[in-house]
């Protein structure tokens, strides 16, 4: 049997689970938190009192906090490029029978996702501090660029994406909440705490799809896992560009405030590696086959590796002004 066979059986066994999962990881639309709950009310009679506090607040944030908050937005508001994405992945069929379990999962966990770009958009957009013309313009760009993640519709490496991607949102969500709260504005920590608690949640239930297909394939789980760390993951907004520009040229300058104000790091990327070597005991599992054998030895050495490269890292300390924030607005 040819391992794409092998993977889509993997899949239809897995898929039986798929209501369970649904229940245990995400929550029915009714219960969970929307984006109105944590924004001026727009239909009371102090909304624009609210509004003025939330301007007011908003003036104590610095530079490199807002490029971060604004890239974390975009990333977010990009969702449609990510939907389509996974509904390509091999095991998930989104037209016969209206859909199989995966296609639910998948619609399910982004109608989740969904909410998190509403609420930082709205935020940016009532906080006067941004050219959300800019901002905009960039989310239509990145959507427009699509992406490319390197997993191919394989869903062995997707699942790995996922899981790893998950958990790094969920780090720079909260550490901006962190440092919202530090600078005094409450409000956006909890909105920020609140999109964090969403992406641990995904987090676990995509590593808990890897955790059951090491137990049915372990060898051609091991090696996906090894394909995506070699090749490195790369972040869902890498094609990040602002207006007039060329595709990719302003992620790296996000990605350098990310670092300065210490919202995501490449230590955070070598310890969300070595948590997932640890979540799936990647050491303990047995049955491989000497290819699989070679890719854990990999694995195991990988985070030290990682982490002496790290090191060496050089951050610019001066900030790129980004059209999306203007220094004179702040």
């Amino acid at each position: 049997m040819s391992i794409k066979n092998i993977r889509l059986e993997v899949m239809q066994f897995l898929e039986k689970n798929v209501d369970s999962f649904v229940e245990q990881y995400l929550i029915p639309v009714e219960k969970i938190w929307q984006p109105s709950d944590f924004l001026p009310n727009s239909e009371g009679e102090n909304f624009f009192e609210e509004v003025k506090e939330l301007r007011e607040i908003a003036k104590e944030l610095p530079y490199d906090f807002w490029v971060t908050l604004v890239g974390d937005t975009i990333t977010e508001e990009a969702l449609p490029t990510y939907e389509s994405w996974l509904m390509d992945v091999e095991g998930v069929n989104q037209v016969e029978n209206g859909g199989n379990g995966w296609s639910k999962w998948i619609r399910q966990w982004t109608g989740e996702e969904n909410r998190h770009g509403d609420l930082l958009n709205k935020y940016l957009y009532l906080s006067g501090r941004v050219n959300m013309r800019e901002i905009e313009m960039t989310t239509q760009h990145l959507i427009n660029d699509g992406f490319d993640i390197g997993t191919g519709s394989d869903p062995y490496k997707n699942f790995v994406y996922t899981s790893f991607q998950e958990l790094a949102t969920y780090v720079s969500h909260n550490r901006v909440a962190q440092m919202a709260k530090k600078f005094g504005d409450n409000k956006l920590s909890k909105m920020c705490k609140m999109i964090a608690g969403d992406e641990m949640r995904h987090h676990h239930a995509y590593s808990e799809f890897v955790t059951r297909i090491f137990q049915v394939d372990p060898s051609e789980m091991m090696l996906a896992f090894q394909y995506m760390m070699k090749q490195k993951i790369v972040m869902p907004a890498h094609f990040l560009r602002e207006s007039g520009q060329k595709i990719s040229s302003a992620f790296e300058q996000f990605s350098d405030s990310a670092q300065r104000i210490g919202v995501y790091t490449a230590n955070d990327y070598v310890d969300i590696m070595q948590k997932l070597i640890t979540k799936w005991e990647i050491d303990k599992i047995s049955n491989l086959t000497d290819e699989a054998e070679k890719a854990r030895d990999y694995l195991m050495k990988l985070p030290g590796r990682m982490a002496k490269i790290s090191e060496r890292l050089v951050i610019p300390q001066e900030s790129h002004i980004f059209k999306w924030v203007e220094p004179a607005r702040l």
